[in-house]
Protein backbone atom coordinates (compact mmCIF):
# COMPACT_ATOMS: atom_id res chain seq x y z
CA UNK A 1 0.00 0.00 0.00
CA UNK A 2 2.92 2.75 0.98
CA UNK A 3 4.45 1.07 -2.32
CA UNK A 4 1.57 2.42 -4.15
CA UNK A 5 1.62 5.87 -2.53
CA UNK A 6 5.01 6.76 -2.74
CA UNK A 7 5.15 5.99 -6.68
CA UNK A 8 2.04 8.42 -7.04
CA UNK A 9 3.66 10.88 -4.88
CA UNK A 10 6.84 10.39 -7.04
CA UNK A 11 5.31 11.05 -9.97
CA UNK A 12 3.31 13.82 -8.87
CA UNK A 13 6.82 15.89 -8.51
CA UNK A 14 7.86 15.04 -11.47
CA UNK A 15 4.84 16.09 -13.59
CA UNK A 16 5.73 19.23 -11.53
CA UNK A 17 8.64 19.49 -13.09
CA UNK A 18 7.87 19.02 -16.13
CA UNK A 19 5.07 21.10 -16.44
CA UNK A 20 7.45 24.16 -15.73
CA UNK A 21 6.47 26.93 -18.35
CA UNK A 22 8.42 27.05 -21.64
CA UNK A 23 9.35 30.81 -21.81
CA UNK A 24 11.98 31.13 -24.78
CA UNK A 25 12.84 34.53 -23.07
CA UNK A 26 12.84 33.38 -19.36
CA UNK A 27 16.26 33.19 -17.73
CA UNK A 28 16.99 29.25 -17.55
CA UNK A 29 17.66 27.85 -13.52
CA UNK A 30 21.26 27.26 -13.06
CA UNK A 31 22.14 23.12 -12.82
CA UNK A 32 22.81 23.70 -8.89
CA UNK A 33 19.34 25.28 -8.40
CA UNK A 34 17.71 22.37 -10.30
CA UNK A 35 19.64 19.69 -7.48
CA UNK A 36 18.25 22.12 -4.53
CA UNK A 37 14.78 22.05 -5.41
CA UNK A 38 14.85 18.28 -6.47
CA UNK A 39 16.18 17.66 -2.78
CA UNK A 40 13.84 19.62 -1.17
CA UNK A 41 11.13 17.81 -2.84
CA UNK A 42 12.71 14.18 -1.89
CA UNK A 43 12.76 15.38 1.83
CA UNK A 44 9.00 16.45 1.45
CA UNK A 45 8.59 13.05 -0.11
CA UNK A 46 10.28 11.24 2.74
CA UNK A 47 8.41 13.10 5.55
CA UNK A 48 5.19 12.06 3.54
CA UNK A 49 6.38 8.11 3.61
CA UNK A 50 6.72 8.38 7.33
CA UNK A 51 3.74 10.28 8.08
CA UNK A 52 2.37 7.12 5.86
CA UNK A 53 4.10 4.30 7.31
CA UNK A 54 2.67 5.44 10.82
CA UNK A 55 -1.20 5.55 9.60
CA UNK A 56 -0.10 1.93 7.82
CA UNK A 57 1.20 0.69 11.68
CA UNK A 58 -1.63 2.41 13.65
CA UNK A 59 -4.73 1.21 11.43
CA UNK A 60 -2.68 -2.25 11.59
CA UNK A 61 -2.61 -1.72 15.83
CA UNK A 62 -6.71 -0.55 15.86
CA UNK A 63 -7.59 -3.82 13.06
CA UNK A 64 -5.70 -6.58 15.73
CA UNK A 65 -7.54 -4.62 19.02
CA UNK A 66 -11.02 -4.83 16.72
CA UNK A 67 -10.15 -8.84 16.12
CA UNK A 68 -9.41 -9.25 19.88
CA UNK A 69 -12.81 -7.10 21.07
CA UNK A 70 -14.80 -9.21 18.40
CA UNK A 71 -13.27 -12.54 20.02
CA UNK A 72 -13.91 -11.42 23.34
CA UNK A 73 -17.56 -10.21 22.29
CA UNK A 74 -18.52 -13.74 21.17
CA UNK A 75 -16.68 -15.55 23.85
CA UNK A 76 -19.03 -13.49 26.48
CA UNK A 77 -22.25 -14.74 24.23
CA UNK A 78 -21.38 -18.11 24.23
CA UNK A 79 -20.78 -17.70 28.30
CA UNK A 80 -24.01 -15.39 28.67
CA UNK A 81 -26.26 -17.83 25.98
CA UNK A 82 -25.30 -21.36 27.45
CA UNK A 83 -26.67 -20.99 30.79
CA UNK A 84 -29.90 -19.27 29.53
CA UNK A 85 -30.36 -21.65 27.08
CA UNK A 86 -30.00 -24.68 29.12
CA UNK A 87 -32.19 -22.25 31.42
CA UNK A 88 -34.68 -22.74 28.59
CA UNK A 89 -34.12 -26.54 28.02
CA UNK A 90 -34.33 -27.36 31.83
CA UNK A 91 -38.37 -26.01 31.37
CA UNK A 92 -39.19 -28.27 28.67
CA UNK A 93 -38.35 -32.14 29.63
CA UNK A 94 -37.99 -34.20 26.62
CA UNK A 95 -38.40 -38.48 26.82
CA UNK A 96 -39.97 -41.21 24.70
CA UNK A 97 -39.75 -44.52 23.11
CA UNK A 98 -39.53 -46.07 19.61
CA UNK A 99 -40.81 -49.82 19.62
CA UNK A 100 -40.75 -52.25 16.68
CA UNK A 101 -42.57 -55.03 17.22
CA UNK A 102 -43.17 -58.48 15.13
CA UNK A 103 -46.68 -60.90 15.48
CA UNK A 104 -47.24 -64.42 14.28
CA UNK A 105 -50.99 -65.09 14.83
CA UNK A 106 -52.54 -68.67 14.75
CA UNK A 107 -56.80 -68.05 15.18
CA UNK A 108 -59.93 -70.41 14.68
CA UNK A 109 -62.90 -68.75 13.79
CA UNK A 110 -66.18 -70.45 14.83
CA UNK A 111 -68.92 -71.65 12.37
CA UNK A 112 -72.07 -69.25 12.33
CA UNK A 113 -75.47 -68.09 10.53
CA UNK A 114 -74.31 -64.88 8.86
CA UNK A 115 -76.16 -62.21 10.46
CA UNK A 116 -76.15 -59.87 7.73
CA UNK A 117 -77.43 -62.67 5.20
CA UNK A 118 -80.36 -62.96 7.74
CA UNK A 119 -81.12 -59.83 7.98
CA UNK A 120 -81.06 -59.10 3.78
CA UNK A 121 -83.76 -62.39 3.23
CA UNK A 122 -85.97 -60.73 6.62
CA UNK A 123 -85.98 -57.68 4.66
CA UNK A 124 -86.65 -59.34 1.28
CA UNK A 125 -89.09 -61.47 2.97
CA UNK A 126 -91.52 -58.31 4.54
CA UNK A 127 -91.16 -57.01 0.86
CA UNK A 128 -92.74 -60.52 -0.32
CA UNK A 129 -95.27 -59.92 2.60
CA UNK A 130 -95.95 -56.83 1.67
CA UNK A 131 -97.30 -57.74 -1.52
CA UNK A 132 -98.18 -61.01 -1.11
CA UNK A 133 -100.29 -60.92 2.21
CA UNK A 134 -98.50 -64.23 3.16
CA UNK A 135 -94.79 -65.53 4.35
CA UNK A 136 -92.94 -67.38 1.58
CA UNK A 137 -93.72 -70.57 0.65
CA UNK A 138 -90.94 -72.11 -0.56
CA UNK A 139 -88.09 -73.36 1.79
CA UNK A 140 -85.15 -71.64 -0.09
CA UNK A 141 -87.14 -68.35 -0.74
CA UNK A 142 -86.71 -68.82 -4.28
CA UNK A 143 -90.42 -67.48 -4.39
CA UNK A 144 -89.38 -64.50 -2.62
CA UNK A 145 -86.28 -63.87 -5.27
CA UNK A 146 -88.47 -64.43 -8.26
CA UNK A 147 -91.01 -61.72 -6.78
CA UNK A 148 -88.14 -59.24 -6.11
CA UNK A 149 -86.97 -59.88 -10.27
CA UNK A 150 -90.77 -59.70 -11.29
CA UNK A 151 -90.77 -56.37 -9.40
CA UNK A 152 -87.40 -54.86 -9.09
CA UNK A 153 -88.22 -51.16 -9.69
CA UNK A 154 -90.86 -51.10 -6.72
CA UNK A 155 -88.06 -53.20 -4.44
CA UNK A 156 -85.18 -50.97 -4.68
CA UNK A 157 -88.05 -47.82 -4.34
CA UNK A 158 -88.96 -50.16 -1.02
CA UNK A 159 -85.15 -50.38 -0.29
CA UNK A 160 -84.51 -46.86 -0.68
CA UNK A 161 -87.80 -44.79 0.96
CA UNK A 162 -89.39 -47.43 3.51
CA UNK A 163 -87.09 -49.95 4.81
CA UNK A 164 -85.86 -48.32 8.09
CA UNK A 165 -84.37 -50.06 11.64
CA UNK A 166 -87.42 -48.89 12.95
CA UNK A 167 -90.01 -50.36 10.23
CA UNK A 168 -88.18 -53.75 10.24
CA UNK A 169 -88.79 -54.22 13.95
CA UNK A 170 -92.02 -52.69 14.47
CA UNK A 171 -93.13 -55.37 11.17
CA UNK A 172 -91.24 -58.59 12.84
CA UNK A 173 -92.66 -57.20 16.61
CA UNK A 174 -96.32 -57.13 15.28
CA UNK A 175 -96.19 -60.24 13.47
CA UNK A 176 -94.41 -61.90 17.14
CA UNK A 177 -97.81 -60.66 18.45
CA UNK A 178 -100.31 -61.59 16.14
CA UNK A 179 -98.87 -65.11 15.54
CA UNK A 180 -96.03 -65.89 17.90
CA UNK A 181 -95.58 -69.55 16.62
CA UNK A 182 -95.32 -68.00 12.93
CA UNK A 183 -92.72 -65.24 13.80
CA UNK A 184 -90.45 -68.26 15.26
CA UNK A 185 -91.16 -70.52 12.14
CA UNK A 186 -89.62 -67.20 9.98
CA UNK A 187 -86.95 -66.64 11.79
CA UNK A 188 -85.92 -70.40 12.29
CA UNK A 189 -86.30 -70.49 8.22
CA UNK A 190 -84.69 -67.38 7.64
CA UNK A 191 -81.84 -69.01 9.62
CA UNK A 192 -81.59 -72.53 7.81
CA UNK A 193 -81.04 -70.81 4.60
CA UNK A 194 -77.59 -72.64 3.36
CA UNK A 195 -76.06 -69.34 2.04
CA UNK A 196 -76.20 -67.86 5.45
CA UNK A 197 -74.17 -70.63 6.92
CA UNK A 198 -70.56 -69.97 7.35
CA UNK A 199 -68.48 -72.86 8.46
CA UNK A 200 -65.63 -72.13 10.94
CA UNK A 201 -62.29 -71.51 9.79
CA UNK A 202 -58.54 -70.74 10.53
CA UNK A 203 -57.90 -66.58 11.13
CA UNK A 204 -53.25 -66.85 10.68
CA UNK A 205 -51.37 -63.89 10.34
CA UNK A 206 -48.01 -65.99 9.68
CA UNK A 207 -46.34 -62.10 10.19
CA UNK A 208 -47.31 -58.59 10.95
CA UNK A 209 -44.81 -56.07 11.67
CA UNK A 210 -46.01 -52.61 13.64
CA UNK A 211 -44.06 -49.49 14.35
CA UNK A 212 -44.91 -47.26 18.07
CA UNK A 213 -43.26 -44.23 18.34
CA UNK A 214 -43.96 -41.72 21.69
CA UNK A 215 -42.66 -38.87 22.39
CA UNK A 216 -43.43 -36.92 25.93
CA UNK A 217 -43.00 -33.53 26.59
CA UNK A 218 -43.14 -32.10 30.19
CA UNK A 219 -43.05 -28.53 31.01
CA UNK A 220 -42.87 -25.98 34.43
CA UNK A 221 -45.17 -23.35 33.48
CA UNK A 222 -45.00 -21.82 36.88
CA UNK A 223 -45.26 -22.14 40.64
CA UNK A 224 -47.13 -25.77 40.93
CA UNK A 225 -48.32 -26.06 37.71
CA UNK A 226 -46.85 -28.12 35.39
CA UNK A 227 -47.78 -29.72 31.82
CA UNK A 228 -47.59 -32.96 30.79
CA UNK A 229 -48.70 -34.39 27.29
CA UNK A 230 -47.71 -37.44 25.09
CA UNK A 231 -47.95 -37.33 21.32
CA UNK A 232 -47.37 -41.03 19.43
CA UNK A 233 -47.68 -42.75 15.97
CA UNK A 234 -48.88 -46.13 15.60
CA UNK A 235 -49.20 -48.49 12.40
CA UNK A 236 -48.96 -51.78 10.59
CA UNK A 237 -45.96 -52.13 8.22
CA UNK A 238 -47.43 -50.72 4.81
CA UNK A 239 -50.43 -49.03 5.84
CA UNK A 240 -51.34 -45.46 6.78
CA UNK A 241 -54.33 -45.11 5.86
CA UNK A 242 -55.98 -44.74 9.32
CA UNK A 243 -59.16 -46.41 8.41
CA UNK A 244 -59.38 -50.39 8.81
CA UNK A 245 -63.23 -52.50 7.37
CA UNK A 246 -64.77 -53.66 9.80
CA UNK A 247 -63.83 -57.58 11.34
CA UNK A 248 -65.97 -57.95 14.34
CA UNK A 249 -63.50 -56.54 16.63
CA UNK A 250 -64.32 -53.25 18.51
CA UNK A 251 -60.77 -51.99 17.52
CA UNK A 252 -61.42 -52.49 13.98
CA UNK A 253 -63.40 -48.77 14.10
CA UNK A 254 -60.80 -45.98 14.55
CA UNK A 255 -62.83 -44.12 17.70
CA UNK A 256 -62.03 -40.63 19.36
CA UNK A 257 -60.48 -43.15 22.42
CA UNK A 258 -58.26 -45.47 20.56
CA UNK A 259 -56.50 -43.06 17.74
CA UNK A 260 -53.00 -43.11 18.90
CA UNK A 261 -53.00 -46.96 21.18
CA UNK A 262 -54.52 -49.40 18.11
CA UNK A 263 -51.85 -49.12 15.19
CA UNK A 264 -53.75 -46.35 12.99
CA UNK A 265 -51.49 -44.68 10.58
CA UNK A 266 -48.17 -42.66 10.08
CA UNK A 267 -49.75 -39.68 11.86
CA UNK A 268 -48.15 -38.38 15.25
CA UNK A 269 -51.38 -37.83 17.25
CA UNK A 270 -51.89 -36.17 20.53
CA UNK A 271 -52.85 -39.23 23.00
CA UNK A 272 -52.39 -37.02 25.88
CA UNK A 273 -52.14 -33.31 26.71
CA UNK A 274 -53.23 -31.91 30.01
CA UNK A 275 -52.03 -29.48 32.65
CA UNK A 276 -51.74 -30.05 36.71
CA UNK A 277 -52.01 -27.14 39.24
CA UNK A 278 -50.91 -28.34 43.09
CA UNK A 279 -50.90 -27.45 46.17
CA UNK A 280 -53.85 -25.62 45.43
CA UNK A 281 -54.47 -22.80 49.01
CA UNK A 282 -51.68 -24.33 50.44
CA UNK A 283 -53.28 -27.63 50.67
CA UNK A 284 -52.64 -31.16 49.29
CA UNK A 285 -55.35 -30.30 46.77
CA UNK A 286 -54.78 -30.32 42.47
CA UNK A 287 -56.61 -30.15 39.64
CA UNK A 288 -55.94 -31.39 36.63
CA UNK A 289 -57.64 -30.79 33.45
CA UNK A 290 -56.85 -32.44 29.56
CA UNK A 291 -56.56 -35.23 27.40
CA UNK A 292 -56.46 -37.87 30.22
CA UNK A 293 -53.97 -40.21 31.38
CA UNK A 294 -55.94 -43.06 30.64
CA UNK A 295 -54.33 -45.85 29.40
CA UNK A 296 -51.25 -48.30 31.09
CA UNK A 297 -52.65 -48.28 34.17
CA UNK A 298 -51.90 -50.63 36.96
CA UNK A 299 -51.11 -53.77 36.57
CA UNK A 300 -50.60 -53.85 32.82
CA UNK A 301 -47.07 -51.74 32.94
CA UNK A 302 -46.28 -54.85 34.80
CA UNK A 303 -46.13 -56.82 31.93
CA UNK A 304 -44.24 -54.11 29.54
CA UNK A 305 -42.06 -53.27 32.33
CA UNK A 306 -43.08 -49.75 32.44
CA UNK A 307 -43.97 -47.25 35.45
CA UNK A 308 -47.39 -46.64 36.05
CA UNK A 309 -48.86 -45.27 32.61
CA UNK A 310 -52.51 -44.47 33.17
CA UNK A 311 -54.19 -42.76 36.50
CA UNK A 312 -56.83 -45.64 36.49
CA UNK A 313 -57.22 -49.09 36.76
CA UNK A 314 -56.47 -50.71 33.91
CA UNK A 315 -58.22 -53.54 33.69
CA UNK A 316 -61.53 -51.36 33.78
CA UNK A 317 -60.16 -48.52 32.06
CA UNK A 318 -57.68 -48.77 28.54
CA UNK A 319 -59.67 -45.63 26.90
CA UNK A 320 -58.21 -41.87 25.67
CA UNK A 321 -60.70 -39.59 26.95
CA UNK A 322 -61.00 -35.85 27.22
CA UNK A 323 -61.58 -34.56 31.39
CA UNK A 324 -61.53 -33.03 34.69
CA UNK A 325 -59.60 -34.87 37.96
CA UNK A 326 -59.57 -33.26 41.13
CA UNK A 327 -57.15 -35.08 43.91
CA UNK A 328 -56.70 -34.87 47.37
CA UNK A 329 -53.26 -36.46 48.78
CA UNK A 330 -54.95 -37.90 52.14
CA UNK A 331 -50.89 -38.10 53.37
CA UNK A 332 -47.57 -39.57 51.77
CA UNK A 333 -49.01 -42.74 50.32
CA UNK A 334 -52.73 -42.05 49.71
CA UNK A 335 -54.30 -40.36 47.34
CA UNK A 336 -57.90 -39.90 46.80
CA UNK A 337 -59.49 -38.40 42.87
CA UNK A 338 -63.06 -37.59 41.74
CA UNK A 339 -62.38 -37.94 37.68
CA UNK A 340 -65.22 -36.90 34.96
CA UNK A 341 -64.98 -37.35 31.41
CA UNK A 342 -66.68 -36.78 28.44
CA UNK A 343 -66.97 -39.58 25.61
CA UNK A 344 -69.45 -38.24 23.12
CA UNK A 345 -70.51 -34.34 22.63
CA UNK A 346 -73.86 -34.78 20.87
CA UNK A 347 -74.66 -31.24 19.87
CA UNK A 348 -71.23 -30.88 17.62
CA UNK A 349 -70.48 -32.42 14.11
CA UNK A 350 -73.17 -34.92 14.38
CA UNK A 351 -76.14 -32.95 12.57
CA UNK A 352 -78.62 -32.95 15.10
CA UNK A 353 -79.64 -29.72 14.05
CA UNK A 354 -81.49 -31.37 11.54
CA UNK A 355 -83.57 -33.22 13.71
CA UNK A 356 -86.38 -32.57 16.66
CA UNK A 357 -85.06 -31.35 19.73
CA UNK A 358 -86.84 -34.32 21.30
CA UNK A 359 -85.13 -36.87 18.97
CA UNK A 360 -81.57 -35.67 19.69
CA UNK A 361 -78.92 -37.69 21.87
CA UNK A 362 -77.49 -37.15 25.05
CA UNK A 363 -73.70 -36.65 25.69
CA UNK A 364 -72.01 -39.59 26.95
CA UNK A 365 -70.21 -38.97 30.19
CA UNK A 366 -69.43 -40.31 33.22
CA UNK A 367 -67.86 -39.75 36.90
CA UNK A 368 -65.87 -41.92 39.19
CA UNK A 369 -63.20 -42.28 42.11
CA UNK A 370 -59.92 -43.15 41.99
CA UNK A 371 -58.07 -44.05 45.50
CA UNK A 372 -54.65 -44.98 46.30
CA UNK A 373 -55.25 -46.64 49.16
CA UNK A 374 -51.79 -47.67 49.83
CA UNK A 375 -49.08 -46.69 47.34
CA UNK A 376 -45.22 -47.80 48.65
CA UNK A 377 -42.36 -49.01 47.23
CA UNK A 378 -43.24 -52.47 47.60
CA UNK A 379 -47.30 -52.40 47.99
CA UNK A 380 -49.71 -50.38 46.08
CA UNK A 381 -53.49 -51.06 46.66
CA UNK A 382 -56.10 -48.65 44.58
CA UNK A 383 -60.06 -49.06 44.32
CA UNK A 384 -61.94 -47.59 41.36
CA UNK A 385 -65.22 -47.05 40.58
CA UNK A 386 -67.30 -45.17 37.86
CA UNK A 387 -70.70 -44.59 36.62
CA UNK A 388 -71.18 -43.81 32.59
CA UNK A 389 -74.26 -42.02 31.76
CA UNK A 390 -76.10 -42.08 28.38
CA UNK A 391 -73.63 -44.20 26.42
CA UNK A 392 -74.75 -44.70 22.63
CA UNK A 393 -74.91 -47.55 20.36
CA UNK A 394 -70.85 -46.36 20.03
CA UNK A 395 -68.43 -43.84 19.65
CA UNK A 396 -67.82 -41.06 17.13
CA UNK A 397 -65.54 -42.91 15.00
CA UNK A 398 -64.05 -43.82 11.20
CA UNK A 399 -64.79 -47.11 9.47
CA UNK A 400 -65.38 -48.90 6.09
CA UNK A 401 -68.61 -51.09 6.69
CA UNK A 402 -68.77 -54.13 3.99
CA UNK A 403 -72.49 -54.49 4.41
CA UNK A 404 -75.49 -52.43 5.66
CA UNK A 405 -76.30 -53.42 9.14
CA UNK A 406 -80.40 -52.08 8.05
CA UNK A 407 -80.78 -54.14 4.89
CA UNK A 408 -77.73 -56.71 5.16
CA UNK A 409 -76.90 -56.07 1.27
CA UNK A 410 -73.49 -55.75 0.39
CA UNK A 411 -72.04 -52.08 0.70
CA UNK A 412 -69.50 -50.49 -1.80
CA UNK A 413 -65.84 -49.58 0.05
CA UNK A 414 -66.42 -46.72 1.16
CA UNK A 415 -65.06 -44.32 4.31
CA UNK A 416 -67.91 -44.21 6.93
CA UNK A 417 -68.29 -41.58 9.76
CA UNK A 418 -69.74 -43.63 12.35
CA UNK A 419 -71.98 -41.43 15.00
CA UNK A 420 -74.40 -43.13 17.77
CA UNK A 421 -77.52 -43.38 16.61
CA UNK A 422 -78.98 -43.91 20.20
CA UNK A 423 -78.39 -43.62 23.99
CA UNK A 424 -79.05 -47.22 25.01
CA UNK A 425 -78.36 -47.15 29.03
CA UNK A 426 -76.07 -47.22 31.86
CA UNK A 427 -73.09 -48.41 33.10
CA UNK A 428 -71.37 -49.19 36.29
CA UNK A 429 -67.95 -50.74 36.57
CA UNK A 430 -65.48 -51.32 40.10
CA UNK A 431 -62.52 -53.05 40.60
CA UNK A 432 -59.49 -53.45 43.01
CA UNK A 433 -56.00 -54.32 42.21
CA UNK A 434 -52.93 -55.10 44.92
CA UNK A 435 -49.77 -55.19 43.67
CA UNK A 436 -46.67 -56.33 45.82
CA UNK A 437 -42.90 -56.37 45.77
CA UNK A 438 -41.29 -59.23 47.77
CA UNK A 439 -37.26 -59.95 47.13
CA UNK A 440 -37.19 -61.01 43.55
CA UNK A 441 -40.94 -61.38 42.73
CA UNK A 442 -43.62 -58.80 42.17
CA UNK A 443 -47.33 -60.16 41.61
CA UNK A 444 -50.57 -59.03 41.69
CA UNK A 445 -54.39 -59.62 42.09
CA UNK A 446 -57.82 -57.82 40.90
CA UNK A 447 -61.52 -58.60 41.21
CA UNK A 448 -63.38 -56.07 38.63
CA UNK A 449 -67.62 -56.43 38.27
CA UNK A 450 -69.74 -54.13 35.63
CA UNK A 451 -73.62 -53.55 35.72
CA UNK A 452 -75.84 -52.90 33.17
CA UNK A 453 -79.07 -50.24 33.17
CA UNK A 454 -80.50 -50.60 29.78
CA UNK A 455 -82.47 -48.27 28.22
CA UNK A 456 -85.65 -50.22 26.34
CA UNK A 457 -83.57 -49.49 22.96
CA UNK A 458 -81.71 -51.17 20.49
CA UNK A 459 -80.34 -50.33 17.31
CA UNK A 460 -79.12 -52.46 13.95
CA UNK A 461 -75.74 -53.53 16.08
CA UNK A 462 -78.50 -54.33 19.31
CA UNK A 463 -79.03 -52.74 22.22
CA UNK A 464 -76.85 -52.55 25.84
CA UNK A 465 -75.94 -56.44 26.09
CA UNK A 466 -78.97 -57.30 23.80
CA UNK A 467 -79.99 -58.19 20.36
CA UNK A 468 -81.64 -55.83 17.81
CA UNK A 469 -84.85 -57.46 18.42
CA UNK A 470 -85.00 -58.84 21.94
CA UNK A 471 -85.57 -56.61 24.63
CA UNK A 472 -83.15 -55.15 27.22
CA UNK A 473 -82.81 -56.58 30.27
CA UNK A 474 -79.83 -55.13 33.37
CA UNK A 475 -77.05 -57.54 33.21
CA UNK A 476 -74.02 -58.56 36.04
CA UNK A 477 -70.50 -59.32 34.92
CA UNK A 478 -67.09 -59.76 36.44
CA UNK A 479 -63.81 -60.10 35.31
CA UNK A 480 -60.89 -61.47 37.70
CA UNK A 481 -56.90 -61.01 36.64
CA UNK A 482 -54.04 -62.45 38.19
CA UNK A 483 -50.01 -62.41 37.59
CA UNK A 484 -46.53 -62.85 38.97
CA UNK A 485 -42.61 -61.65 37.51
CA UNK A 486 -39.88 -62.78 38.93
CA UNK A 487 -36.93 -60.38 38.28
CA UNK A 488 -33.48 -62.33 37.76
CA UNK A 489 -30.30 -61.21 39.77
CA UNK A 490 -28.49 -59.56 36.54
CA UNK A 491 -31.17 -56.76 36.99
CA UNK A 492 -31.80 -57.35 33.19
CA UNK A 493 -33.94 -60.06 32.97
CA UNK A 494 -37.54 -60.52 33.82
CA UNK A 495 -39.97 -63.03 32.97
CA UNK A 496 -43.86 -63.46 34.10
CA UNK A 497 -47.24 -64.86 33.88
CA UNK A 498 -50.56 -63.69 33.60
CA UNK A 499 -54.03 -64.69 33.81
CA UNK A 500 -57.64 -63.39 33.61
CA UNK A 501 -61.12 -64.81 33.09
CA UNK A 502 -64.49 -62.51 32.08
CA UNK A 503 -67.92 -63.54 32.29
CA UNK A 504 -70.67 -63.70 29.88
CA UNK A 505 -71.92 -60.67 30.86
CA UNK A 506 -68.47 -58.68 31.55
CA UNK A 507 -67.55 -55.75 30.26
CA UNK A 508 -64.86 -52.88 30.74
CA UNK A 509 -63.51 -49.76 28.58
CA UNK A 510 -60.74 -51.08 26.87
CA UNK A 511 -60.68 -50.31 23.24
CA UNK A 512 -57.17 -48.67 23.55
CA UNK A 513 -55.23 -51.67 25.57
CA UNK A 514 -51.72 -52.35 24.14
CA UNK A 515 -52.86 -55.75 23.02
CA UNK A 516 -52.44 -56.34 18.72
CA UNK A 517 -55.14 -58.48 18.25
CA UNK A 518 -58.10 -57.12 20.68
CA UNK A 519 -57.96 -56.11 24.26
CA UNK A 520 -57.29 -59.03 26.86
CA UNK A 521 -58.67 -57.77 29.73
CA UNK A 522 -62.45 -57.80 27.59
CA UNK A 523 -62.18 -60.97 26.68
CA UNK A 524 -65.50 -63.47 28.03
CA UNK A 525 -63.46 -66.55 28.38
CA UNK A 526 -60.04 -67.33 29.75
CA UNK A 527 -56.23 -65.72 28.46
CA UNK A 528 -53.01 -67.00 29.40
CA UNK A 529 -49.50 -65.10 28.90
CA UNK A 530 -46.33 -65.34 29.74
CA UNK A 531 -43.83 -63.55 28.88
CA UNK A 532 -39.52 -62.81 29.08
CA UNK A 533 -38.34 -59.10 29.14
CA UNK A 534 -34.20 -58.73 28.81
CA UNK A 535 -32.14 -55.17 29.11
CA UNK A 536 -30.05 -55.64 26.36
CA UNK A 537 -28.66 -51.82 26.75
CA UNK A 538 -29.52 -49.05 29.74
CA UNK A 539 -32.64 -47.96 27.71
CA UNK A 540 -33.11 -50.89 25.02
CA UNK A 541 -35.51 -53.72 25.51
CA UNK A 542 -35.92 -57.25 24.46
CA UNK A 543 -39.34 -58.91 24.82
CA UNK A 544 -41.06 -62.21 23.55
CA UNK A 545 -44.39 -62.93 24.30
CA UNK A 546 -46.76 -65.21 24.12
CA UNK A 547 -50.83 -64.61 24.37
CA UNK A 548 -53.83 -67.68 24.20
CA UNK A 549 -57.08 -66.05 23.92
CA UNK A 550 -59.58 -68.79 24.54
CA UNK A 551 -63.38 -67.02 23.70
CA UNK A 552 -66.13 -68.61 25.53
CA UNK A 553 -68.67 -65.94 24.57
CA UNK A 554 -69.30 -63.46 21.54
CA UNK A 555 -68.98 -60.42 21.15
CA UNK A 556 -65.70 -59.45 23.54
CA UNK A 557 -65.41 -55.76 24.19
CA UNK A 558 -69.10 -54.77 22.46
CA UNK A 559 -71.37 -53.35 24.83
CA UNK A 560 -74.02 -54.12 22.13
CA UNK A 561 -75.05 -57.43 21.52
CA UNK A 562 -76.10 -60.90 23.19
CA UNK A 563 -73.04 -62.57 24.64
CA UNK A 564 -73.71 -66.30 22.86
CA UNK A 565 -72.23 -69.37 23.94
CA UNK A 566 -69.66 -70.31 21.15
CA UNK A 567 -70.16 -74.00 21.71
CA UNK A 568 -73.50 -73.11 20.12
CA UNK A 569 -74.44 -72.54 16.22
CA UNK A 570 -75.58 -69.03 16.70
CA UNK A 571 -76.60 -65.84 14.41
CA UNK A 572 -73.28 -63.71 14.52
CA UNK A 573 -73.09 -60.91 11.93
CA UNK A 574 -69.37 -60.77 12.10
CA UNK A 575 -66.88 -63.27 12.28
CA UNK A 576 -65.91 -64.20 15.74
CA UNK A 577 -62.64 -66.05 17.43
CA UNK A 578 -63.06 -69.75 19.12
CA UNK A 579 -59.42 -69.41 20.01
CA UNK A 580 -55.78 -67.65 19.36
CA UNK A 581 -52.61 -68.00 19.87
CA UNK A 582 -50.15 -64.86 18.85
CA UNK A 583 -46.79 -65.13 19.54
CA UNK A 584 -44.97 -61.87 19.53
CA UNK A 585 -41.37 -60.29 19.71
CA UNK A 586 -40.21 -56.79 20.27
CA UNK A 587 -37.42 -54.39 20.99
CA UNK A 588 -38.07 -50.87 22.70
CA UNK A 589 -35.51 -48.42 22.47
CA UNK A 590 -36.34 -45.36 25.13
CA UNK A 591 -35.28 -41.95 25.47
Amino acid sequence: MLRKISITVAAAALVALVGLPDNAHAQQPSVNELSKQVEALQAQLSGVLQQLETIQKQSDQTAEETTVLIEDMEDMDDRVMKPERHSALDKIRLSGSFRTQVHSIDGNLVERIDGANVQKDLVNTLFYFGATGQPPQTPDLSDVDQLIGDNYGDYLNYLNNVVSFDFIKSQLQGLQQQDPALAQQLMGLLASQPDSFIPGDSADNNMVYTNRLRIRTQADVGENVVFDGRLAMYKVWGDSTGVQVFNGQPTSINWDGTTANVPNSDILRVERAYFTWSDIMDMPLYLSVGRRPSVGGVPLNLREDEPRGGTPLGSLFNYQFDGITVGYHLNDYSTMRICYGLGFESEWGNGSEFLPSDDRLHDTWFIGFVWDILDTPNMFVQANWATAQNIGDGFNGLVVMPFDPVTGQDAPPALLRYTPSDNIGNMDLGGVVVTRNDGPFDYFASVNYSSSDPHNTTTPFGGMLSDPFDTPTSEDGYMYYLGGRYNFANGDTKAGVEFNHGSQYWFNFSTAEDDFLGPKTSVRGDVFEVYLTHTIRDRFIFKLDYVLYDYAYSGSGWILGTPKNLDDLNILAAPAYEDVGKFMLSFDARF
